[in-house]
């Protein structure tokens, strides 16, 4: 109870809310560091899971070098990176990209394999191309799984962003790490409260999506 009194106190302080070390700008900090690193792991995983599960070829291997980067631990890869690239940004893309690949390669390869093959016929039946296919009849199909990659990376990035604070970077981390420095532990609950509210608030957003670019009967496909 008490926890929760002192997490209170200090979220209802007015000094929290202002200045470059204020919850909005660390906020808009995390965000971006977030925003940034789902992109540029979407860039990667998406083209490569596409076609590999179009083709069929390639796909076992990057499944399993993905499966493979899940085991790495992230704050391992930012130490070394940290070691052979120095302070900053680079650092923290490198393992959130690490991080946030692996789920949204998999489920990308595995939503375009597993499109019903009589679709696929049907598709080059009615005169469509290899690129016709895989644009027209399996990404579509295959989206209600790839947005699960999508939002499992984006939520898992959003929680994980906080290791940015340890490399001199921004954002909610900065309470967790600032608040142990000064044994000032509301404002560690309050980061960590903070991350929370994010991650629901990731995984809300990809529900709208899912609502909005899935079509109702993919929708009600189990396994969507």
């Amino acid at each position: 109870m008490n926890v929760l009194l002192w997490v209170t106190d200090w979220l209802s302080a007015p000094e929290q809310w202002s200045g470059t070390a204020g919850i909005p700008a660390r906020f808009a900090e995390h965000l971006g560091y977030s925003g940034l690193a789902l992109l540029l792991s979407a860039l990667i995983a998406v083209p490569i899971g596409l076609l590999t599960g179009h083709t069929g070829r390639g796909g076992f291997l990057a499944a399993s070098l993905a499966n493979v980067a899940r085991a790495l631990p992230t704050i391992g890869v930012l130490m070394l990176v940290v070691l052979a690239a120095g302070i900053g940004l680079v650092p923290v893309m490198a393992a959130l990209v690490a991080l946030a690949v692996p789920p949204i390669l998999v489920n990308t390869y595995e939503g375009v394999r597993g499109v019903d093959p009589q679709v696929r016929d049907a598709a080059r039946g009615m005169g469509m191309r290899g690129r016709e296919v895989l644009l027209r009849v399996e990404l579509p199909v295959a989206l209600p799984l790839i947005l699960v990659g999508l939002r499992t990376a984006a939520i898992q990035v959003v929680s994980t962003a906080t290791i940015a604070a340890y490399v001199g970077i921004g954002g909610l981390g900065r309470f967790i790490v600032d608040g142990q420095a000064r044994r000032q532990f509301e404002m560690v609950a309050g980061g960590a409260l903070l991350v929370v509210v994010m991650a629901l608030l990731v995984a809300a957003l990809f529900y709208l999506l899912r609502r909005f670019l899935v079509a109702p009967g993919l929708r009600r496909s189990p396994g969507s």
